[in-house]
């Protein structure tokens, strides 16, 4: 395994919620509105960062594109590793083009140690044998972190806040386009999973999700690693029907990243017998691209246009 691998997941590893009282990020066109320690009966309190469009005013109504890992989307002074999606800007650009609706853009801070916990797809890893779960719950990153760091895996939990307590406050604080049309998910790598799992089971709240580097084999290896397999069971029974709903894949061929390309064929199979079209589902492959911030900034006009599209 190279040293450029190794380094990546290392540095996953230390992804870091950081300070509850992070300074507030200065986007380049619109502004964020921050509701720190944001409360939940589901999850641990975090800070939740909305961006508004420069335009923005209660007078209209918007479309909402929920986003994980919120910390690292508008501001690269604030992140841990000094980059940044570019939402603010990417997005400015794009309504200003007409080339997709406007919204508004809720970026939900990780929750730092249980991060993996919160983002692992619950459903399919309880459908595991308990020796399977045992194994997964030992993994290691390269670093020698642990991946869960004793939390149980709880995204069930997770969704409930998203769904049940986030969703309603964002909805009655914010000018929004309430329905199920005009909602969206996008996440990268365990943030691509959520975001996948959490339209899955909640087809009736989401539209779409763009999953960008989408962590496949939940660990960090692939010896004997029962992840995917049960990934793709769960995806064969719980997608949601064709037609109404739309899905963005992705990813680079670098560090983390190179360990996707055959998994994600065996992901756009299963969606090739489920009927979904060119119109619905989009899966891109980005030669010499890596896992990073960077590289999902660099294509992040590409599923925003895809989800968000006029």
């Amino acid at each position: 395994m190279n040293t450029l691998f190794r380094k990546t997941v290392f540095l996953l590893g230390i992804l870091s919620l950081g300070s509850l009282h992070a300074q507030l990020p200065q986007p380049s066109g619109g502004r964020v509105v921050r509701h720190e320690k944001f409360p939940s009966a589901f999850v641990g309190a975090r800070n939740v960062d909305v961006w508004l469009p420069a335009s923005y005013t209660p007078k209209k109504r918007y479309a909402v594109l929920y986003m994980q890992d919120g910390q690292m989307l508008f501001d690269s002074t604030n992140t841990w590793n000094k980059q940044e999606w570019g939402v603010d800007e990417v997005i400015t650009e794009l309504e200003q083009q007409g080339k997709i609706q406007e919204c508004i853009v809720v970026g939900i801070w990780n929750g730092d140690k249980s991060r993996h916990a919160e983002y692992f797809p619950q459903k399919p890893f309880e459908s595991l044998s308990d020796a399977d779960r045992e194994k997964i719950y030992s993994g290691y990153r390269m670093g020698g972190q642990s991946i869960f760091n004793g939390i149980s895996i709880c995204s069930d939990q997770y969704l409930k806040f998203l769904v049940s307590e986030l969703k309603p406050f964002i909805d009655s604080a914010y000018a929004t386009r309430k329905d199920r049309a005009h909602t969206f998910l996008m996440g990268s790598s365990m943030g691509a999973l959520i975001s996948l799992y959490a339209l899955c089971e909640y087809p009736d709240v989401f539209a779409g999700a763009a999953c960008l580097s989408t962590h496949w084999p939940g660990l960090f290896s692939m010896d004997n690693n029962p992840v995917p397999g049960a990934f793709f069971a769960y995806l064969k029974k719980s997608l949601p029907s064709r037609g109404k709903h739309r899905i963005y894949f992705d990813h680079g061929t670098e560090t983390l990243d190179a360990m996707y390309a055959s998994l994600q064929k065996q992901v756009d199979s299963i969606m090739n017998n489920k009927g979904y079209g060119t119109s619905q589902w989009m899966s891109r492959n980005w030669p010499g691209q890596d896992h990073s911030e960077r590289s999902w900034r660099s294509r992040l006009q590409v599923p925003l246009e895809f989800l968000l599209g006029k």
